[in-house]
Order: structure tokens, then sequence, then C-alpha cells
């Protein structure tokens, strides 16, 4: 067959886009940019607007930061007594249900702590969710390390992990143990989301029954840290499943994501071709972390996470973060490679990453919402211009939308059959 033909006849892959929302943006100084709205930052009308905007631009989902304490310029070693950033927080899966009704399409992704809560709360609350955005719900799991987060529930005392002692055979055994906790709860979540059989409400007016009971089933999940019964207290949700995403730095983590997760966040080092090269490790520690936990369910999705300051004219883009970090008084660093310069440079950027094996990316915009408005009013039309990216929703679900079995079957009427 000829090239030509063949290139008409055999579609691209399509690239994955998600970003992540935090506060007004996630340089620390960003609630002073002139665009910013740092007195709406506790509104529903504030988050309502920035998920519409990441509707507008056709992107994958969105997730919402939220933590068990307040926001620290020191992220390992607790909080600091800055008062000049934002501080403060609204919770990330109220602020879904919230936003759910005034979006259709995108997926809706709230960040929830494993640590100090309780798989059943966390369950319901998510199916929820899943019901009234109409299955377009995930969850990022997320653990809670920090010994001051731990007092606010009294239950434990925490021991402080830090970044200088993660090498050490001790700090290493107690993050283990952490994520293995954190495994549990999310296998918890799982079994409940599963505790209902999809047609276990039949509405049967002429006999009275509003349940059939025996698609009703208890879990009995007895582990170190929790002894669960069941069933939910919610029906089924829509999706059955919830994607379920990680974000990964290391080992262990992978091996966390591995089982418990659908969608891992990765961070490759550097915004360039070296950050390709780093990205082709990771890929590999993470295949090996599936490997070594004899993961059952579909290979881990594996996008990666970038910072971005984005204007059109390169030299403004970095114009406009020095201006921040002379706000904030130091440069801005992160956990992820930040990127600095136009949507096209961006566009360049992913693609060759997306060679390496890169799946989708999950955006962090450096100012809100600025650089969302970048993404879907500029990043987005360059990506489409070269045949990577949707022009319209084609999905109902998130499951569907990132190539996920659509409706897995409930475990308990697979043991039936």
């Amino acid at each position: 067959m000829p090239e030509a033909v063949l290139q008409e006849t055999v579609p691209r892959q399509e690239l994955h886009l998600a970003v992540a929302l935090d506060g007004a943006g996630w340089h620390p100084a960003a609630w002073r940019a002139p665009a910013a709205r740092p007195a709406e930052l506790f509104t529903a009308g504030y988050w309502a607007d920035l998920a519409v905007e990441a509707e507008r631009g056709l992107l994958d989902f969105i997730t919402i930061e939220d933590a068990l304490g307040l926001q620290s310029a020191r992220r390992l070693t607790g909080p600091d007594d800055r008062a000049d950033q934002v501080r403060g927080r609204l919770d990330a899966v109220l602020i879904a249900a919230r936003i759910a009704p005034v979006t259709r399409h995108i997926g809706l992704v709230p960040t929830g702590t494993t640590t100090h809560t309780e798989p059943f709360h966390m369950s319901t609350a998510l199916a929820t969710l899943d019901y009234v955005s109409g299955g377009r719900a995930g969850w990022r799991a997320q653990l809670s390390s920090q010994p001051e987060q731990a007092r606010h529930f009294g239950r434990r005392e925490l021991p402080a992990l830090k970044g200088s002692s993660l090498t050490d055979p001790a700090a290493v055994a107690l993050m283990r143990e952490r994520f293995a906790e954190g495994a549990d709860f999310a296998e918890v979540v799982r079994l409940l989301w599963d505790s209902w059989e999809d047609d276990a409400v039949i509405r049967d007016v002429p006999t009275g029954r509003f349940i059939d009971r025996d698609k009703l089933h208890y879990i009995d999940f007895e582990g170190q840290w929790f002894s669960v019964r069941g069933p939910s207290i919610t029906p089924r949700p829509p999706q059955g499943q919830l994607p379920v995403a990680a974000l990964a730095h290391a080992q262990v983590p992978y091996e966390f994501a591995a089982r418990a997760a659908d969608i891992v966040f990765i961070t490759p080092g550097s915004a360039d071709s070296d950050g390709a090269g780093h990205a082709a490790q990771i890929i590999s520690q993470v295949r090996t972390a599936e490997s070594d936990t004899e993961r059952a369910r579909q290979p881990l999705r594996i996008y990666a996470d970038l910072t971005v300051f984005l204007d059109e004219d390169e030299a403004a883009a970095g114009r406009r973060k020095e201006r921040l970090d002379r706000l904030d008084g130091a440069e801005y660093r992160s956990d992820t490679a930040i990127f600095t310069g136009s949507p096209r440079g961006l566009a360049d950027l992913l693609l060759e990453w997306r060679r390496a094996g890169i799946e989708g990316f999950r955006l962090r915009p450096g100012v809100l919402p600025h650089d969302l408005e970048q993404v879907t009013s500029r990043l987005v039309p360059v990506l489409q211009e070269r045949a990577v990216f949707r022009t319209s929703y084609a999905q109902e679900t998130l499951r569907e939308r990132l190539g996920l079995e659509p409706h897995p079957a409930s475990r308990y009427v697979k043991e039936a059959r």
C-alpha cells in the first residue's frame, strides 16, 4: 500500500492531556500576578470557571490538589510561618461535586488522602461524585507523611520522613509500610465499589422491593490497618470502577501505583531532550514495579507531570516567571521539570517525550488562569494542527476516554459465575 494511503487509513495515536489545578497556580507568588483572582480562591465560581475553561480546551481531565495540612514551602519537613503565599484550601472532592453540573465532558479527579482517613468514607464520596458527574469522576490517591498532619487526628504519631534519609534502610522500611497501608486503603475502596452489583437496584413497585438484597455483598476485608465488612451504602458507580491515579517519584511509590492505580504521574527531571531519556528510564522502572507486584489489571497509563509558564513570545514567558521569582524571593523549584516558553515549543517537547513512551501529560499551570488559557487557546490548536489531539469529545465516561476497560464487572459477579 502506498505510504500516503497508509497515513490516511491508519489514525495517529491520540495524545492525552490533563491539567493540575492548585490555588492561584503552582508558583508560590502566582496570586500576585496581574491576571490572578486571589479574592475568589475560596469561591465555587472560581473553580467552576477553571473547569469550564479546561473543558473548552477538550482536555481529558482536571485534577484538584488537596492535603491534610496547610501548604508549605517545606514540602517534606513540615509547615512554615510564611504569610506571603497562599494558605488554605477547599475540600477537593466537594469542589469537584460542585463544579460537575457546570461541565458535561471533562473528567474530574480530586485528590483524596489515604492516611488518617477511612476508606468507607472515601469510597462513598467518590461514588457519589461519579453519579453527580455522570461517570466522569476519578481519584488521585495521596499519602500523608508529615507528623503535624497526624496530630490533626490524634490517633497516632508519625516520625518525619526527610528527603535526605530516603536511602537509609530504616527510612525506606517506614516508607514501604506507609505505602502498603495506602495500597490496602485503595483495595478496600475498590472492593466497596464492587459490593453492589450493577443491577442490584430493581425498584419493583408490585413486589415492594427496591433492591435485590442478594446482589449486595459483604467485602469482609481484614488487614493490618483496616477491617471493613461492607457493603457500601452507595450503589455501584456509573463507571463500575473509577479511574485511580497516583503521583510517584521513586521505586516504592512506583510499586504503590502498580498495586493501587490505573494512571501514574511521573516526573522526568528536565524540560528538554534529556528529559525524554529520563522518562524512558522511569517507564522501565514502572514496568519493573508492575512485574514485581504481580499486577493483574491493565498496564498502568503513564503520564508525565510538567510545570508550565507559557506565552506566545518565549522571552515574555521567561520575564513573567522571573518577576514571580523576585516577588517570592527565590527561584521557583518543583518536583517536576519546568517549561518556560511558547505553546509551540511545548508541543515539540510533548511529542518528543511521547516518542520515549509517555502516553499523556498532566500540566501544572504556573499561574491561573493565565497558563491554563495558554494551554486551551494556544497549545491545543497546535496539537490539533499536528493531528495528535481530538477536535471534539467522543467518549462518555472518563474510563473510556483513558482507554481503560469501559465498565469492568463487579468481582463478586465474576465469583458467582
